[in-house]
């Protein structure tokens, strides 16, 4: 796409005449957004698409000057998908770069076209479908995410792997049930996104500068064509709120925390001291000197994007916290903060959906992983309560006695003899080995939400059918 500098005079004329001489060029390049409102192109013309048809539908326009604007607007779209579209810094926005080149395709119709509107709710609509659209993306990429996290979940919903808390061994938990942690936690990143969507969808269109507009247009009409639910019910509110925005940063954010702690999670698992999973070439890197080496480098970049998405939040709230009403030239600065964040989060929902798709589990490392670091301990605790009648705290202190005990012989505490363990207390009988092993542990812990295997496999069905 080319810069086409049109002279003083030309980008005077789009002002009215208010003022005599044009801006100097530090003002031009404060003052103008097109190097990056450009990407608002589609739903610019859109809107003003469906603006002049009402226009028409209302006797406000002729039918010929709204059919001459329709046309002329797609032959503008035509040309800025084809690159060839000559954007102007001196035209300031994308607003004007379309209406003015609309007036070099059909003359003086073009002049027709921003009546009853505003450029305040103009880019308020513009922004607000952009947007909309990136949740929709943001949703889609979701559910290739938990898709992916569901495959795996299903194929190792019985492998056994060690929980952690501290990042210490706690207690055994399985493969799938860690898998589905991460469903659960993106599950809720999706109603965000499907909420902040529902919220956003009302039409400014027809709110004009602030006060709305004396002509009889239909806010209805356009509202409908832009698949609105519904026109905003305030002209002030619709030209001065980035509230929809500001949510869908917000719902980024969370989402990328998210995709940032499962990545940690493939950093380390990844690594020679774990060897819990395995990454693809596709999603791993070589080093420069070192041939051994597979670095995640995918985990790892998307693990730095919350510092993107995140400063992106925190920059729109900080340009909307003192606004008065109604527009205010801060919010021009809206945008850009936006379009970073949607596209950091949705290359990051993408890499990782392709990462779990290829990610290899190991099965017998996680295994003999979860069985070391007395990982059943809380079991042995609790087979005391349950058999030998021992109030909780006293069955704690116990099976930290008998930890102590394995620990100081080097072994486990199922390589523990009866003897030794009922040298701690007497009541332990030969019945407490089967709560020792790592796979009955998981099995009895049935409670809803729980790591058993069946509980994960209903909780993967569940899924399936609320993604269907």
């Amino acid at each position: 796409m080319t810069d086409r500098p049109p002279t003083k005079d030309a980008a005077n004329s789009m002002w009215g005449g208010r003022f005599a001489a044009g801006p100097d060029a530090i003002m031009e390049a404060i003052n103008a957004s097109i190097g990056f409102d450009r990407r608002l192109y589609a739903q610019d013309i859109r809107g003003s698409r469906a603006h002049a048809a009402m226009l028409a539908a209302q006797g406000i326009i002729s039918d010929s000057d709204a059919n001459a604007i329709g046309e002329g607007l797609l032959t503008v779209l035509s040309e800025i998908e084809a690159g060839d579209f000559p954007f102007s810094a001196a035209l300031e926005d994308i607003h004007m770069n379309v209406e003015a080149r609309l007036k070099d395709i059909i003359g003086e119709p073009a002049g027709r076209l921003h009546t009853g509107r505003s450029r305040n709710d103009q880019v308020a609509t513009d922004f607000r479908l952009w947007v909309r659209d990136q949740c929709d993306a943001a949703i889609s990429g979701l559910e290739a995410v938990i898709r992916a996290a569901l495959t795996q979940a299903e194929a190792g919903a019985d492998w056994v792997m060690p929980g952690f808390t501290h990042l210490q061994t706690a207690q055994p938990v399985t493969w799938g049930h860690h898998m589905m942690a991460y469903v659960e936690m993106f599950g809720r990143d999706l109603g965000r996104f499907r909420d902040a969507r529902a919220r956003m969808n009302e039409s400014p269109l027809g709110a004009a500068a602030l006060a709305g507009t004396g002509y009889p247009i239909d806010r209805e009409a356009t509202a409908k064509a832009l698949a609105f639910d519904r026109p905003m019910a305030n002209s002030l509110d619709a030209v001065s709120d980035r509230d929809f925005a500001l949510e869908f940063l917000s719902a980024a954010s969370i989402c990328a925390v998210h995709l940032s702690r499962l990545s940690e999670e493939l950093v380390i698992w990844s690594s020679a001291q774990f060897r819990f999973v395995s990454m693809s070439d596709k999603w791993s890197t070589g080093s420069s000197i070192m041939p051994q080496k597979r670095n995640p480098d995918a985990a790892e970049l998307i693990r730095a994007k919350i510092g993107r998405i995140l400063g992106a939040t925190v920059a729109l709230f900080t340009v909307m916290k003192g606004l008065p009403l109604a527009y205010s030239k801060d919010m021009q600065e809206d945008k850009e903060q936006v379009f970073d964040a949607a596209d950091n989060v949705l290359l990051a929902l993408a890499a990782m959906a392709g990462m779990l798709a290829d990610l290899t589990a190991n099965k017998g490392r996680m295994e003999a992983a979860a069985s070391a670091g007395f990982s059943t301990a809380t079991d042995l605790a609790d087979w005391l309560v349950r058999e030998a009648g021992l109030p909780f705290r006293e069955a704690h202190h116990a099976t930290g006695s008998l930890v102590a005990l394995a620990e100081g012989k080097g072994c486990d505490l199922d390589e523990l003899s009866l003897a030794e363990m009922q040298s701690v207390n007497p009541a332990i009988n030969q019945s407490v080995y089967s709560v020792l092993g790592v796979h009955n542990s998981v099995a009895s812990r049935q409670s809803y939400g729980g790591t058993a295997p069946d509980q994960v496999r209903a909780q993967i069905s569940r899924w399936k059918e609320k993604l269907a």
